[in-house]
């Protein structure tokens, strides 16, 4: 059993901006309370930024303060639900890949570091200085996707690109970034993490994602070694690993059914793995996750 995927036109009306959504938070979860009070992933990126409230926001096993000033990044996939414990007031947009792709030829989603690698951290914290400054914006892009005014659609990607442009200046300069070397050693890791995702269940060693792309074995671990200082084989064991505890934890599957899932041999062999990495059994995770 796979994991809940919340599709962006569940949460769109018939606005003629097709594949984005812009909301206030507060209102947004009023009206997506039954879509959103679970865990749940997305076919859509998305950003959240909140001036108002408290509360922690949990993204694929890890747990995060929620206050005023902080903003949140969402790729497809990512696991996520919201808890809080005072009333939180900001802004969400999210949007699909061919949104922003489609309006940006030259310049991909990826080329943000909050989106590049899964190694980054999926948050920033703004001063608050800064809070007052990026609210402007988010208020405009609100107040733009309301209306329907003349050239809508072009005033909402330029503000959605202004946005991610100050988010990542900020995000570049407080944030030790995974990122580098060189371009190219960049865009191997990107197509690694791409192929990966795809692949992960059936090819759990390095050759088979060196030969994708064209490339040595040595040389692929080059590559990740210089870029985020892993190995190959760290990089596949870490999606297998995360994938193994959203299945454990937010499906209703058996366990030895999670092992088929992820097509290991028998439920033995992925019991010893698990616990080689995360040191202890699938099973003992399940019980620390809901005791």
């Amino acid at each position: 059993m796979k994991i809940p995927a919340l599709n962006i036109q569940q949460f769109l009306d018939k606005k003629p901006l097709d594949s984005l959504y812009v909301n206030s938070f507060a209102t947004h979860i009023v009206l997506n309370q039954n879509l959103i009070n679970r865990p749940h992933s997305h076919n859509f990126y998305l950003c959240v930024l909140f001036t108002k409230g408290t509360g922690t926001h949990e993204i694929d096993f890890n747990s995060y303060t929620i206050e005023p000033g902080m903003v949140f990044f969402l790729k497809p996939g990512q696991i996520h639900f919201w808890k809080f414990d005072t009333k939180p007031e900001g802004f969400i947009f999210f949007h699909s890949q061919e949104f922003y792709e489609l309006k940006y030829l030259d310049h991909t989603l990826s080329s943000f570091p909050f989106y590049y690698s899964n190694q980054n951290p999926p948050f920033l914290q703004l001063s608050t200085e800064k809070l007052v400054d990026i609210s402007i914006h988010f208020t405009e892009l609100y107040k733009e996707y309301r209306e329907n005014n003349i050239l809508r659609e072009a005033k909402i990607t330029n503000l959605i690109n202004y946005i991610y442009i100050e988010l990542t200046r900020v995000y570049t300069a407080d944030v030790t970034i995974e990122k580098l070397g060189s371009t190219s050693y960049a865009q191997i890791l990107e197509q690694l993490e791409t192929l990966i995702n795809i692949h992960f269940y059936s090819q759990k060693l390095p050759k088979f994602y060196a030969s994708q792309l064209n490339i040595t074995t040595k040389h692929l671990n080059r590559v990740v070694q210089k870029t985020i200082n892993k190995t190959t084989s760290q990089l596949i064991s870490e999606r297998i690993l995360l994938e193994a505890k959203r299945l454990i934890v937010h499906s209703s599957d058996n366990l030895a059914g999670i092992a088929n899932t992820l097509e290991f041999s028998d439920y033995a062999y992925f019991s010893k793995f698990f616990k080689s990495k995360i040191g202890m059994t699938p099973m003992e995770f399940r019980k620390m996750y809901f005791h």
